[in-house]
This record gives C-alpha cells, structure tokens and sequence, in this order.
C-alpha cells in the first residue's frame, strides 16, 4: 500500500510537470497569482492575525487535547444561545498548533495555507468551466479582495467555509455532470465540514440536495443502474453521521441542549429567521450588493451595486447565449452558481438578525466565478475588442481592492500584545499564586489566560471552590482608557468573586492598563450591618 501511495504521488508530480511544460505561459500566471495570495496572507502574519477571546479558548482547548489527551466533543460556541458547533475544526488546528510548538501562529499559517490552497482551486473549478482566462481573472481577484485576506490570516472556525463550501459544489457537479458517483461522499464530508464551520452552512444543504435530485430523476427517467449510485449516497449518509457523531454524544450526555437550542432558534421567529420566502425576496438583491461590495467592490457600496447589477445580468445573458447549442457545460456551471447563490441569498434575507462578512463564508467564491466567466465571455466572443475590454475591467477591480487592501494598515499586534501582557503579570506576580480578569469592550480572559495557564500560581477562581481558588492578588488587564477602568468598581464574574479589594499598583503594557488588586476587607465598623446598628 506504501508503496502504491508513492506511485501515485510520483505520478501526479509527473503529470503536473508535464503540465507545466505543455502550458508555460499559463503556469507562470498562475504561480504570480499563488506568490501575491501567499503574500497576502503570510506576511507578518504574527502581527496581523486577530488573537482575541475566541482564539484564545480555541487554542487552550486545542494544547489540553495535545498534552493532556482530553478529547473534544464540541467546537466552539455560537453567538446565540447555547448553540455548539462540532469540534472539527479544532481537530483541524491541532497538528499545526502541535508543528508550532503550540504558538498561537500554527494554526493562523494553516487557515493561511488553505486560503493560498482555496486560490488555486477557484482557478481550477472556474478553468474547467469557463476557460483559462475566466480562471486567471476569478483567482485573481479571489487572491487580492481586502476581506477574503483578512478571513485568510486568523484561525477562527468559519475561515475554513470559502474551501469547503466550492468543494461540496465541486464534488455535487461531478456527480451531476459528468456522473462520477464516488464524488458523493466527498460532498457529504464537505458538508459537514461546513457545517462545523458555520451553522450558515445549512444553507448548502439546498443546492446540493437540488442537484443529487436531478441525478436520481435522471438515473430514473434514463432507467440506467442506480446500485453504484446508491452504494455511494449510502456511504456519504455514513460519513456525514461519523463526522458529525461527537456533537451527538455530546448533546445526549447533556440533555440534549443544543439540539433543544436550535429548536428554539426556529420555533421562536420574532426575533431569529421568518419563514415566508415571499417576505424575502425584497431583501435578495440588497444582498447580494452587500456581498459584492465587501468581497469584490473595496468596500464602496456604489461600486458593489454596479458589480451586482452586471454578475446578474450577465449571468443570465450567459444561460440563454447559447440558445443554438444543447444545455452545454458552461450553461450548466451557470445554472448551478445561481442555484447556489439564490438558496443562499433566499436564506440570508430570512434571517433577521445583523449580517456579518463571514456569515458570507459559504458564498464568498461565487461573486468572483461569475465574474470570471463573464470577462472571459466577453473575451472570447469579441476577440480583439473583447481582450481590451477585459484587461480594462480586470485592472479597474485589481485597483479598487488594492485600494482597500488591509496590509497597508498597520497590524494589530493582539498576539505580541497579549504575550507581554502576561509575560508582564507572570514578572509581577512574584511567588504568590493570582487570578486574572480582562475589562474590554470586545475581549475577554482567554487571549491572555492562553499563555497564563501553563503558570501553576495561576488560578481561575472556582465559585464552588473558593478556598482554593481565590489568591491573595488579582490582576486586571483593562483595554478601555484608564478613566473607564475601576477595576474594584466592576461587577464582571472574574473580578466580583475575588472580593473587596484596593488597588495596590498600576501599569501600561502595549497600550493594555493593568492593574494590581489585592484583598481590603472592611472592618466591621464599615459594613452595612454595622452602619445600620450604629443608627439605631
């Protein structure tokens, strides 16, 4: 078997060498576009990636499976509710956070990686529908658009949908088009990768299960052999049950809560999702303007519109174009595209609460598909003119995202930050052990406990446990401007279960203000109980 893998491997490097060989000009292009997206997403990395609370928790529960083998059923936590998603995607950090030596940056250069990876396949998909100069043209702008990099560089659960979401289409469009059945059960384990990544994602169920029911009705109406199709589809359903099995352990050791969440997130409507598609359909081009203006338009809403306007229009001109030929290939990729971007448009405009870039994850290749193909329509169709026109509306779309681009902000620094911060603590400290609080608008505990915890004077306070849990000093990393601190003031779990308290000294850490509390409990002249007394 070893020794099959290798043939294989030697093959498929032959072949790629070979390919190159027989397609210069185009291997060059598309290693351009590959160096600019690795760019992109590698440089300074450290600096750039969002190291807050979320990621954070993430990598703390990701170095106790590594070193303490305590296994993970579920995966992080949603916005709403108690709503979990599977843990797969901390399976997925795991080797890079263990190649790193478990520095946070691991798992970051692993989602960067799969994002330079998820450029080369938008260049494979759009080139095996629509051509090579529909291909350069969708990974190129893929490669450079300001939030697909940002969603690039930071390991958060969702940043894995962009891949996932093209590769259950891939796989579903095999299965459909050119009736490759063995493609099944890679869309089921996309689809439940997905699903891991974004709870959004059950909105890929729709095309999906569109299109294996076309190819069910066509084995039917065709009276062709259905066994391999259904050995497949059997497998798949398999598949897509083991990878999604810990969640279910998960959810019948605990009463099944978040199932009984999701039913509560569909069953109470007022302020979650409508179920009246009609009430809807207002809202789909407003949409689908929001995400071209944030994925391809450089954040100008004017120009989003503009680009909506014409992917549409355009797409439609592309279905009924070739009225004189049969339902071609390039119809059919049309045709799935828009099945795929109307369920998912149709669904956000349901959905009733705020709307951010990476709910977009599931969508976020088709805008710049569409515009491929139809630049490399254009091209192929007018010939001279055609090329100019292209080349024109490529450097115009290249500009406005370079415009936006994010490297040419200054980086974050969250990571370096919050490595000192707990550096600082972990001097200041001394011998005693000490608790740990975080007052911030948008963070909390876990950017810093990550590089606290392996500290044994470090103490989470327990509030079934206080005896052992609650040290002699607390340290407060406060993010807000030292006037809005108060940290003896503030009513946050962390710091109220440590008790009364002064402030014993105070810092500035990378812009971080930390403060020092140890105990100060009142006398009893100075108790309510005892004021009380007096009065009498």
């Amino acid at each position: 078997m070893v020794q099959a893998s290798i043939n294989k491997l030697a093959h498929f490097i032959q072949s790629l060498r070979n390919w190159c060989v027989a397609h210069k000009s185009e291997a060059f292009i598309l290693a351009l576009i590959l160096f600019v997206a690795a760019f992109c997403r590698l440089y300074r990395i450290g600096d750039y990636l969002t190291f807050l609370g979320d990621e954070g928790r993430d990598v703390i529960i990701v170095r106790r499976f590594l070193t303490q083998g305590d296994i993970m059923l579920i995966g992080p936590g949603t916005s709403i509710g108690n709503m979990y998603l599977g843990p797969l995607y901390y399976y997925l950090m795991a080797p890079f956070l263990f190649i790193a030596n478990y520095s946070p940056v691991g798992p970051a250069v692993g989602v960067a990686l799969l994002g330079i990876f998820t450029v080369w396949f938008v260049w494979f998909v759009t080139r095996a529908w629509f051509g090579k100069t529909a291909a350069v043209v969708a990974a190129l702008i893929y490669a450079l658009s300001p939030t697909v990099i940002i969603y690039s560089r930071s390991s958060w659960n969702p940043n894995i949908l962009p891949f996932f979401s093209l590769l259950a289409m891939w796989a579903i469009w095999k299965v459909w088009h050119e009736k490759q059945y063995r493609w099944i059960p890679v869309a089921a384990v996309s689809l439940a990768a997905s699903l891991q990544s974004h709870y959004l994602a059950l909105l890929l169920f729709m095309p999906v299960g569109i299109f294996w029911l076309l190819s069910v009705i066509e084995i039917v109406k065709n009276r062709k052999p259905y066994k391999q199709f259904l050995l497949w589809s059997v497998l798949a359903g398999v598949l897509f049950l083991i990878l999604m099995s810990p969640l279910a352990i998960f959810d019948y050791r605990h009463n099944w809560m978040n199932f009984n969440a999701i039913k509560v997130f569909f069953t109470e409507r007022q302020t979650t999702v409508s179920i009246k598609p009609w009430k809807a359909l207002p809202g789909i081009f407003p949409q689908l303007s929001e995400i071209t203006t944030r994925l391809v338009g450089g954040y100008e809403p004017e120009v989003g519109q503009w680009i909506a306007l014409s992917v549409l229009a355009s797409a439609f001109l592309l279905l009924n174009g070739a009225r004189r030929f049969a339902f071609t290939k390039e119809k059919k990729a049309v045709l799935l595209l828009l099945v795929w971007l109307g369920t998912g448009l149709l669904g956000l405009a349901l959905y009733k609460q705020q709307i951010y870039d990476h709910y977009y994850g599931f969508l976020f290749v088709i805008p710049f598909i569409l515009i491929g193909a139809v630049l490399g329509y254009i091209s192929h169709k007018y010939r001279f003119r055609g090329m100019w026109w292209t080349v024109a509306a490529l450097m115009l779309l290249v500009w406005v995202n370079l415009k936006a681009s994010p490297l040419q902000y200054q980086p974050n620094r969250q990571l370096p930050r919050s490595t000192e911060v707990a550096d600082f603590i972990l001097n200041q400290s001394g011998t005693e052990t000490f608790n740990f609080a975080v007052i911030a608008e948008r963070n909390y505990e876990g950017a810093y406990q990550y590089f606290l915890d392996g500290n044994p004077r470090f103490r989470v306070i327990d509030p079934q446990n206080t005896k052992d849990t609650i040290a002699p000093q607390l340290f407060v990393a406060c993010e807000l401007p030292v006037e809005k601190c108060d940290p003896t003031h503030n009513a946050k779990a962390e710091i109220a279960n440590f008790g009364w308290s002064k402030i014993e000294n105070t810092w500035n850490v990378s812009g971080v203000n930390i403060f020092k509390l140890v105990h100060d409990y009142p006398t009893p002249s100075s108790t309510p109980s005892a004021t009380l007394k007096k009065s009498k």
